[in-house]
């Protein structure tokens, strides 16, 4: 029997886990909505707890640091960048205890298997991403690992424009690329009402 830190209602846990009993944990949401500090805070409890914890992230996602995920507000944690699912898979360690995934909304469709597979081998696997894209549809594979998580996780932003719960990510910029890697200069939290499908103008700031 192994004594784990779960994450349930929001609020963690001790969990006792028999027979090697792994867990998925998605944290969703829009952009500026907290989604990456999230994961960031639970990586570092179970830090705190000495467990063996990796972190991965896509290495198109090069924003702040290349080798740490880091969330708008600042924190970081080490990560490694990987191009493919393969890749980060053939960097476990069979000791690792948590796997932490940030962007899982950049990583290939092979992302849902594989983090069945890792749960299935006893790990807890946290992966934050978006769950829609720029024009509100659902942003594949986070749907996929939604359907399959334990525990989930719903983030919400403030909309910019009327200060509403905002729960979509507004490009900014003129662009038909579904990927379009960027922040504050390319996007901004926007509620229901104020989203529009595809690009908006900028909302100025007062």
């Amino acid at each position: 029997m192994v004594e784990e830190l779960a994450f349930d209602n929001t609020e963690e846990r001790r969990k006792d886990r028999q027979n090697g009993t792994g867990w998925i944990e998605v944290i969703v949401g829009s952009m500026f909505s907290g989604k990456s500090e999230e994961l960031i805070r639970r990586l570092n409890r179970a830090r705190i707890a000495r467990q063996r914890v990796q972190v991965f992230k896509p290495k198109i996602d090069a924003r702040y640091s290349i080798e740490e995920i880091a969330s708008h507000s600042g924190r970081k944690h080490g990560s490694k960048p990987v191009t493919t699912t393969k890749e980060m898979m053939e960097l476990i360690d069979p000791e690792t205890q948590v796997v932490g995934i940030d962007e899982g909304q950049f990583f290939d469709s092979d992302i849902v298997a594989a983090a069945n597979e890792l749960a299935g081998k006893g790990k807890r696997v946290i992966i934050a991403g978006l769950d829609q894209d720029y024009t509100g549809k659902p942003f594949e594979p986070m749907p996929q690992l939604l359907s399959i998580a334990e525990f989930i996780t719903k983030t919400h932003a403030i909309c910019v424009k009327c200060g509403n719960t905002a729960n979509y990510s507004q490009r900014t910029v003129e662009s038909d690329e579904r990927v379009e890697v960027g922040a504050s200069d390319k996007y901004e939290a926007r509620c229901r009402q104020c989203f529009i499908p595809h690009s908006d103008s900028p909302t100025p700031v007062e």
